[in-house]
C-alpha cells in the first residue's frame, strides 16, 4: 500500500514538472510585463502625474502658513547714563502668526495649470503602454526566434536519423559481404554531415531560449528543457489597408505622444498669454504677540504688554510695461506650437509609408508562404520516390542525397518564410496600436 501511495506521488510530481516545462507565448509575455524594470519606472512615473492632476496642485485654493517666533534679548544699560531703564534688561516676546494667500484671478492660468496636468498624466500612461507594446513584441520575436530554431533542429535531427539508418543498413551490408561499396561512403559522409549540423543546431536553439528568458527578465531561472507550445503557423485575420491606417491614426502610441506634445504645446501657449491680464489676491491674516520685560537683578522692574493685530488686504497687480518681454513670450509659443504641429504631419505621414510597405511586405511573405508550403510537399513526395527508385536500383545513392538535400533546403526556407510573416505581422500589429490589447486592460 506504502508502494502504491508512494508511486502516486511520484507521478504526480512527474505530470507537474511536465506541465511546468511547458511555456506558452503569452505566458512568456506575462512573465516579462511582471519582470520589466523600465515598465516599473513608467508605472510609477505614472502614479506621480496621477497624483500631481489636482486642483490643489493647479493653485486653486488659498495657502495658510502658521508661525511663530520666540525672541529673548539681553540689552546691559549699566554704563549707559542716558537710559531710563538702568541695569541688565531682559526682553522675551512670543508671536505666533496664521496667514492666508488666496489668489483670486490670475489670467486663467489656474485652470490651464489644471489642463498640463491631464495632460501630463495621459501622456505618463500612454508612456507605460508604450514600454508593454515594445516589452511585448520584443518577447514575442524571441520566443518565435526560439520556436523556429526548434523547428530547424527537429528537421535536422529527422534527416540525421534518416541517414542514419542508411548508414547502419550499408554498414551492415558490408560486414557480409566484406567490400566497400560507394553508397556506403555516401551513406557515411551523410550522416556524419547530417549529425554536425544537428549539433550545430542544437547549439542554436539553446541560445535562442537562453536569449528568450533575458528578454522576459528571468534569466536567473532559465530552462533549456522548456517546451514551446505555441506554432510559427498563425491563423491571423487579412489586414484591410484603410482599417489599419484608421487603427494607426488613433490608436499609435508614438504618434499619440505627438498628439499630446502638440496639446501641451497649446496648453504652454494659453499660460504663456495669461501673464498678459491683471492678477487679483487676497491675504488675511492675525498676529497676536505677548512681551516680558524684566531688570535681572530687580525682579520689583518687571513689564508684561500683549497685542492682537487682524488684517484683510486685496492686492490688484498689472504689468503695464516690461519691454514686450511677455509678448514675446507668447509669439515663441507659438512659434513652438507650430513645430509641434509640423511633427504631428511629420510623423503621420512616415508612419502611413512605413505601414503600407509593411503591409505590401506581407502580402509578398504571405505568397512566400503558400508557395514554399506547395513546395515542401512536391519537395516530400520526390524525396519518397527517391528512395522507392534507390531502394529498386534505378538511381544511386548520390542522386538519393540530392533529393533528400533539396527537400531539406525548402524545408528551411518554408520555416523562414513562416517566421518572416509573423514578424511582419508583429510589426503591423505593433504599429496599428493592437498590440498590447491581449495582454492589457
Amino acid at each position: 500500500m506504502n508502494k502504491l501511495i508512494c508511486l502516486f506521488f511520484i507521478l504526480v510530481a512527474a505530470i507537474n514538472s511536465t506541465a511546468q516545462s511547458e511555456l506558452s507565448a503569452k505566458e512568456a509575455v506575462m512573465i516579462a510585463l511582471e519582470n520589466n524594470y523600465q515598465l516599473q519606472i513608467a508605472e510609477l512615473q505614472q502614479l506621480i502625474n496621477e497624483k500631481n492632476n489636482n486642483w490643489g496642485e493647479a493653485g486653486i485654493f488659498p495657502t495658510v502658513n502658521l508661525s511663530i517666533g520666540n525672541n529673548n534679548t539681553i540689552q546691559d544699560n549699566t554704563n549707559n547714563p542716558f537710559t531710563f531703564t538702568p541695569g541688565i534688561i531682559l526682553a522675551q516676546s512670543l508671536n505666533p502668526s496664521l496667514n492666508a494667500n488666496w489668489n483670486i484671478f490670475s489670467g486663467f492660468a489656474v485652470r490651464i495649470s489644471k489642463t498640463r496636468l491631464e495632460q501630463l498624466e495621459e501622456q505618463s500612461s500612454n508612456n507605460a503602454l508604450a514600454v508593454i507594446e515594445t516589452t511585448i513584441q520584443d518577447v514575442l520575436k524571441a520566443y518565435y526566434t526560439a520556436k523556429l530554431q526548434e523547428e530547424r533542429k527537429n528537421l535536422f535531427k529527422t534527416v540525421m536519423e534518416l541517414s542514419k539508418e542508411r548508414f547502419n543498413y550499408y554498414q551492415i551490408k558490408e560486414q557480409y559481404s566484406g567490400v566497400t561499396s560507394l553508397e556506403s561512403l555516401q551513406f557515411r559522409n551523410q550522416y556524419l554531415t547530417d549529425s554536425t549540423n544537428y549539433r550545430l543546431q542544437m547549439i542554436s536553439y539553446k541560445n535562442s531560449l537562453r536569449n528568450l528568458f533575458i528578454v522576459m527578465n528571468d534569466s536567473s531561472q532559465i530552462n533549456l528543457d522548456v517546451k514551446l507550445t505555441d506554432q510559427l503557423e498563425l491563423a491571423v485575420k487579412e489586414i484591410d489597408v484603410a482599417v489599419a491606417k484608421e487603427e494607426m491614426l488613433l490608436n499609435n502610441k508614438n504618434l499619440k505622444n505627438q498628439y499630446i506634445n502638440l496639446q501641451l504645446q497649446k496648453t504652454g501657449t494659453d499660460l504663456q498669454r495669461s501673464f498678459l491680464y491683471p492678477t487679483l489676491s487676497f491675504q488675511a491674516g492675525v498676529n497676536p504677540g505677548w512681551s516680558w520685560i524684566r531688570e535681572i537683578k530687580d525682579e520689583l522692574f518687571q513689564a508684561e504688554t500683549n497685542s492682537l493685530t487682524y488684517y484683510g488686504n486685496l492686492n490688484l497687480r498689472y504689468t503695464i510695461f516690461d519691454n514686450f518681454k511677455n509678448v514675446r513670450a507668447v509669439q515663441v509659443a507659438k512659434i513652438q506650437e507650430d513645430i509641434a504641429q509640423l511633427n504631428v504631419k511629420s510623423m503621420e505621414q512616415t508612419l502611413t509609408s512605413t505601414l503600407e510597405n509593411l503591409i505590401e511586405l506581407y502580402t509578398v511573405r504571405e505568397d512566400l508562404v503558400n508557395i514554399s508550403f506547395e513546395n515542401v510537399e512536391y519537395a516530400k513526395r520526390a524525396l519518397n520516390l527517391a528512395q522507392s527508385r534507390f531502394d529498386l536500383g534505378t538511381i544511386n545513392s548520390i542522386d538519393l542525397a540530392s533529393f533528400q538535400n533539396s527537400y531539406e533546403n525548402t524545408m528551411i526556407q518554408h520555416l523562414e518564410n513562416l517566421y518572416n510573416k509573423l514578424d511582419t505581422y508583429l510589426e503591423i500589429y505593433k504599429l496599428t496600436g493592437k498590440i498590447g490589447l491581449d495582454y492589457t486592460n
